[in-house]
């Protein structure tokens, strides 16, 4: 894969965000009062503020948090309402009941990313009924897109896994026991990759390269910490892990990084454990400098927050039909097209090295 930039760097200000742990929990506003001096223009032509709500597939995440900070960017900038909510845990029913209690309270669009490619269906469909926009952002209904009006996603992801594993491969020399140490076994996105990954294997320039286990760490650190403890104990030849998700790989590195495993570490065998996945740099930096994380992949979540905010309101405006062919325009990033099966790319993704991570925040 080529090494891009990606759309926009994202401020310094992020960092701030990123770190942070809790959902947005600013108050909506009285639509019925009179806005002050310079503020913007409500969104809706009726006068009454968009409500547009975020569920990402837990809280407390560092990623979803630079979605949600796109999101909210964009809709101050537009004049409409922006909130985060979710549960505390990423399976597959648990966002239902935020999904109907923002409903109730408003919403005009969701905008998930969805725990499971089926178990939410029924409840989108009961709010579409409504007149609710429903889009999905990172995580899709996989087989189920009906269901939902438009999917944001970061790139196209339809070989996104192989890829993954073409990374690790050159990483370890194609030689050596590998393991996966992914998120949940439910959720839409990670799915698809493992398949894609356990395809992509079969290629004969991975015969050496046997998969010894696949294992979850439901996307919390202390989980995956200790799914990443008990691959190096039971596997002591492991070469390489791979983790596409943010938490699991930056909990896989900082345990290899302790245990001193990794390429040049006091307690390294056989030219020590590599680490690789999906990252963010400000979370990455030092493993990648360390040579824990060698190469580590991901796009901007701040500008695919941005991107979905701007559908999110083109929808709930009517400016746009969610029909393959239209053209949404998302700011100072020009226009972006829906494709098959209603889905909208926003940009390619950014390979983070020794060389280039100091470019990057967020």
């Amino acid at each position: 894969m080529k090494r891009r930039t990606l759309l926009s760097l994202v401020p310094l200000a992020a960092l701030a965000l990123m770190t942070g742990c809790k959902p947005d929990e600013s108050k909506p506003t009285d639509a019925g009062a009179p806005a002050p001096a310079g503020a913007p223009k409500p969104a809706g032509g009726d006068g009454k503020k968009i409500k547009v709500v975020f569920i990402p597939k837990n809280v407390g995440n560092p990623y979803f948090d630079a979605i949600a900070k796109g999101m909210k960017e964009v809709c101050e900038k537009e004049g409409a309402e922006f909130s985060m909510t979710g549960p505390a845990q990423a399976e597959a029913t648990n966002q239902i009941s935020y999904i109907k209690d923002e409903v109730q309270r408003g919403a005009n669009v969701i905008c998930i990313a969805a725990n499971s490619v089926d178990a939410l269906n029924g409840t989108l469909d009961e709010v579409r009924a409504k007149g609710v926009k429903v889009v999905t952002v990172d995580a899709d209904l996989t087989g189920n897109e009906t269901h939902r009006d438009v999917g944001i996603f970061a790139t196209d992801f339809s070989k996104f896994g192989g890829t993954i594993l073409e990374t690790m491969g050159k990483g370890i020399n194609y030689e050596g026991e590998v393991a996966i140490l992914s998120a949940t076994s439910d959720s839409p996105n990670q799915k698809l990759w493992v398949e894609q990954m356990n395809a992509a294997w079969k290629d004969p320039k991975y015969a050496k390269m046997p998969l010894v286990a696949t294992v979850f760490g439901d996307d919390k650190p202390e989980k995956s910490a200790t799914e990443m403890e008990g691959l190096l104990t039971k596997y002591p030849n492991l070469k390489g892990v791979i983790a596409p998700t943010t938490v699991g790989v930056s909990a896989a590195a900082k345990v290899a990084q302790q245990r001193g495993v990794y390429p040049g570490g006091a307690n390294a065998k056989n030219g020590g454990v590599r680490v690789f996945g999906l990252g963010l740099p400000n979370q990455m930096r030092s493993f990648i400098k360390d040579g824990v994380t060698p190469e580590i992949m991901l796009w901007s979540p701040v500008d695919m927050g941005s991107v979905s905010a701007y559908v999110c309101l083109a929808l709930a405006k009517g400016e746009a039909k969610a029909e393959k062919g239209t053209k949404i325009k998302v700011g100072a990033m020009g226009e972006r097209e829906i494709g098959e099966l209603n889905k909208i790319m926003v940009a390619d993704p950014t390979i983070f090295t020794k060389e280039n991570v100091d470019k990057f925040d967020f």
